[in-house]
């Protein structure tokens, strides 16, 4: 996977950095695990807006992805290597030896027609999924559970990884891409490996157009408000418009904003740094 920079025959050519698409073997996704994606504008089913910012952007058809990998021992052939336009990482597709097809993340170092298991007692390879505590220390994983069954919420972005460190009764204790150490219950899952496409880091737009497509409008300052719409706006000239806030009135920059008493505060050993 690499970057490519174009000659600057337009302004907005002249600093765009775009990733390549060397590693992307098909251009059309797999029908049977396609669906609608519908765009709300930042509306809700009122049709008041809830969230600024949001509108426009291209046309996108969302892919499904399997974050669960609930197919155990069952062999999975990597069939193609895909774009995804809803998220940064790539995706790949798998055929089962039963027949069945899905997408997962592709990892780092995945390739056409590797196969790829999950369950208990696989080997902890590349792509393959399994209870973290089955994974030796050391690893580097993706694609990780909260809650056992419940499919991956952690470190799924490109390029993005954690590491197992060390186990504590029946939990293990993972250091997240954030340097967050939290234990996990040991019969959560992951998938061995990076996250692909780890260049994203190093896109540009080069132009605000770019970033219209992607369906992100032009967002305003506070301190450009008047004091009617922000707890910065107003003033004569331009003034600082105070201790940096929300538009609410929360505070930021600083100001911890995590509730003291939430329950999931005793499996967080080192927070994230700042």
């Amino acid at each position: 996977m690499a970057v490519r920079k174009l000659n600057p025959t337009t302004p907005g050519q002249r600093h765009k950095i775009i990733g390549a698409f060397d590693s992307i073997t098909a251009s059309t996704p797999e029908k049977s695990l396609v669906g609608g994606f519908s765009k709300t504008g930042g509306r809700n089913n009122t049709g008041k807006m809830t969230m600024r910012y949001i509108g426009g952007g291209h046309k996108r058809k969302y892919r499904v992805i399997d974050f669960k990998r609930s197919k155990d021992t069952i062999p999975a052939t990597v069939k193609t290597i895909e774009y995804d336009p809803n998220r940064s990482a790539r995706i790949a597709l798998l055929f089962y030896a039963d027949g069945e097809k899905s997408y997962i993340l592709a990892p780092n170092g995945l390739q056409v027609g590797q196969v790829v298991l999950s369950g208990e007692n696989v080997a902890p390879e590349v792509g393959n999924s399994l209870p973290l505590q089955n994974i030796p220390l050391g690893t580097i994983v993706h694609n990780i559970e909260l809650r056992p069954g419940q499919g991956a919420a952690l470190v799924r972005s490109a390029g993005t990884f954690a590491q197992i460190t060390s186990r504590e009764d029946k939990y293990v204790i993972v250091k997240l891409p954030s340097g967050e150490t939290r234990k996990i219950l040991g019969t959560c899952r992951a998938t061995v490996g990076t996250v692909g496409n780890g260049d994203h880091a190093l896109e540009r737009s080069g132009k605000a157009g770019r970033t219209r497509w992607l369906g992100r409008r032009p967002r305003v300052r506070g301190v450009a408000m008047n004091p009617v719409d922000h707890p910065m706006g107003g003033g004569e000239g331009r003034q600082s418009g105070g201790h940096p806030r929300s538009r609410k009135g929360l505070l930021a920059k600083g100001k911890k904003t995590r509730h003291p008493k939430k329950q999931t505060s005793q499996y967080i050993i080192e927070r994230k740094k700042k």
